[in-house]
């Protein structure tokens, strides 16, 4: 495995692995437990959206992981703002952190308030969305062959791309991002010719964080996860 990107919430890697496995630890990303709001208490709701409304936007606010937390274990945040302008997620007190504090959920006028209860509690993202962790998708990485006249057009509009020179052609790896290959394609075209795009044996694959988990810890879970169903099959087998 090679990292192509990595940022806080985000990994991209380049890794040999067949499409059918890397499908497989993509589906089992929904069978991560992590925590969310579950149940809401609305005492007082004087803002201008209705309390199902509030509901479902605290239901989807990303909660920092509290690995002390087992499933059946209840968390208690509150929601308690009384002043007017926008009610945001930083807003939420309690037992738990949220990943994000700028995440609006309602908006209040002069006079009026809001007061919340909500019950966190751990889940799948295969019960519901709010309790996924993030999203892995996958593609294939592309070779690119065109005539050696492009090369500082392609230079220029992707500075970062990996470029070989090889006689009168030049070989781009597209591992980034796929608007390299439409890019190629059309400026071949223009000009009457045709890129030649063929995939390698690689995958670029990318992990993408809600907050709640590192992109590492997430496809290592999930990884887990399958190595763990796997197992299962083999015994009853």
């Amino acid at each position: 495995m090679e990292i192509i990107e990595k940022k806080e919430n985000k990994l991209v890697f380049r890794a040999k692995l067949n499409e059918t496995l890397a499908n497989s630890i993509r589906r089992n990303i929904n069978q991560i437990p992590t925590i969310a709001i579950d149940e809401v208490e609305i005492s007082r709701n004087n803002s201008a959206l209705y309390d199902e409304t509030i509901a479902h936007r605290m239901g989807l606010i990303p909660l920092k992981f509290d690995k002390s937390l087992k499933e059946g274990d209840e968390k208690v945040l509150k929601l308690k703002v009384k002043k007017p302008g926008p009610v945001y997620s930083g807003d939420l007190k309690g037992d738990v952190e949220v990943v994000y504090d700028k995440i609006p959920i309602t908006v209040l006028n002069e006079g009026k308030e809001i007061s919340i209860k909500a019950i966190v509690k751990q889940g799948i993202g295969k019960e519901h969305a709010k309790f996924s962790p993030g999203i892995i998708t996958y593609r294939n990485e592309s070779e690119i062959t065109m005539g050696k006249e492009f090369l500082e057009e392609v230079r220029k509009t992707f500075p970062d791309a990996e470029i070989k020179e090889k006689g009168d052609k030049i070989i781009i790896l597209d591992d980034k991002s796929k608007s390299l290959i439409d890019f190629c394609e059309g400026i071949s075209l223009k000009e009457g010719k045709k890129a030649e795009v063929k995939d390698t044996n690689n995958l670029i694959i990318s992990v993408e964080s809600f907050g709640q988990l590192e992109p590492k810890e997430i496809f290592k879970k999930s990884l887990e996860i399958l190595k763990k169903d796997l197992g299962k099959i083999a015994k009853k087998i």
